[in-house]
């Protein structure tokens, strides 16, 4: 009978072969561990022939045969147990069960997401958080902070208007001691062990301070500069420590900057996506309670519908509502005011009113109305020749 198993690795006293999804070791003869080798130096698999009790060896460019242990080969070889790691395996079941019962009911973060999350952190990668405005990247960056009990620092980058002075720190004169450094809130955060430090709003940062944390943020780096000349002083950044910036990428983001590539590498990047109807409903839902339910779910449809037109070839709006705006809008209905009341104020002014009855305004405001309640004697706009929104759309949002 002969056998093709695939080597996993040669060694002086044995062969590891795989078979299915285990793997096994055989005892290596001189003659086996010649065939092995050569079958790994080609790519190639290993053949093991038996007539009675004799064994013989060979490579062969077949696929391997063997879907579990043949029985009559389980007397030569040893099941291969590999050694575990019993620091690893804590940290995968904390990853993989433990840290999804540590974020909180409010993040409706995807369980892959929040345990890339999770997982990044304690590895000590950098991590960018992405996405559009209000859909969460600050609160899943504090809320890991949170969960895993890692003292965090917060940077604004993107309403810094000196990043040197923010990230490094200033040069003072004083009479009585003359002229001295003081270090900056950044300096001592990086020499903080196991901290969490959020640089929020990167995209919108100086390029200055991207030049500066270049070296900060390099694996094979990981220090800070305390000034440009060459026998300047520098800070390492200390053991454990995790960068998590946020960043607004896209078009409608016209204070942003486009990010060098040589920065965007060194993070590990989680894109955070808009809710789904029924996730932000069941936000809404959660936030208030005592709100009546069918309002609730009329504004996530609302919401719903002005991202789903965002996906289309043309869109007719500019943008969408964020879950920020959404929250808002949940909130003042809650309070007693009526949908259009609500709408008025926070999601209206998201829309340009020039262009009368083709404006965006007009096109937010009609898609409001459809969900207003139908006591409504007369329509505002004129939608017999030409509706913005038609019966079809509504359904499909609610």
């Amino acid at each position: 009978m002969k056998y093709i198993l695939k080597i996993t690795s040669v060694t002086k006293t044995e062969i590891q072969l795989e078979s299915g999804l285990k793997t096994f070791t055989i005892p290596a003869t001189p003659d086996a561990i010649k065939k092995a080798k050569t079958a790994m130096r080609k790519g190639i698999n290993f053949a093991i022939s038996i007539d009675g009790e004799e064994l013989s060896y060979g490579t062969s460019s077949a696929k391997h045969n063997v879907s579990k242990c043949p029985t009559e080969l389980e007397k030569y070889w040893d099941q291969y147990e590999p050694p575990v790691n019993k620091e690893h395996a804590e940290m995968m079941s904390f990853i993989h069960n433990d840290s999804v019962k540590l974020r909180p009911e409010m993040l409706m973060l995807p369980d892959l997401q929040w345990k890339y999350l999770v997982r990044s952190v304690i590895r000590g990668k950098n991590i960018m958080m992405t996405g559009p405005a209000g859909s969460g990247k600050t609160m899943a960056a504090k809320a890991v902070a949170n969960a895993l009990d890692r003292q965090e620092f917060y940077f604004n980058l993107g309403a810094t208007q000196d990043p040197r002075s923010t990230l490094v720190g200033n040069t003072h004169f004083s009479k009585d001691s003359g002229t001295f450094f003081s270090e900056s809130s950044f300096v001592k955060a990086i020499q903080t062990e196991d901290s969490i430090i959020l640089l929020d709003e990167l995209s919108r940062a100086h390029p200055e301070a991207w030049n500066i944390l270049m070296t900060v943020l390099d694996p094979g780096q990981r220090y800070l500069r305390l000034d440009e000349a060459d026998n300047s002083p520098t800070i390492k950044v200390a053991k454990g420590v995790t960068f998590i910036a946020t960043a607004n990428i896209g078009n409608e983001y016209t204070s942003t900057r486009v990010m060098d590539r040589a920065l965007l590498d060194r993070f590990t990047i989680i894109e955070m996506g808009l809710l789904s109807q029924e996730k932000e409903e069941a936000l809404l839902t959660m936030l208030y309670p005592e709100a009546d339910v069918t309002l609730m779910k009329n504004i996530s449809a609302i919401v719903t519908a002005t991202r789903d037109e965002m996906k289309t070839e043309i869109p007719r709006i500019s943008t969408s509502v964020s879950t920020r705006t959404s929250i808002e809008f949940a909130s003042l209905a809650h309070d007693g005011f009526s949908l259009e009341e609500a709408a008025e104020v926070t999601v209206y002014p998201l829309y340009d009113d020039a262009g009368g009855l083709d404006s965006e305004r007009t096109f937010i405001k009609q898609l409001v109305q459809k969900f207003m309640p139908s006591n409504t004697e007369e329509n505002l706009f004129n939608t017999e020749k030409d509706e913005l929104f038609t019966e079809e759309d509504v359904n499909s949002a609610s």
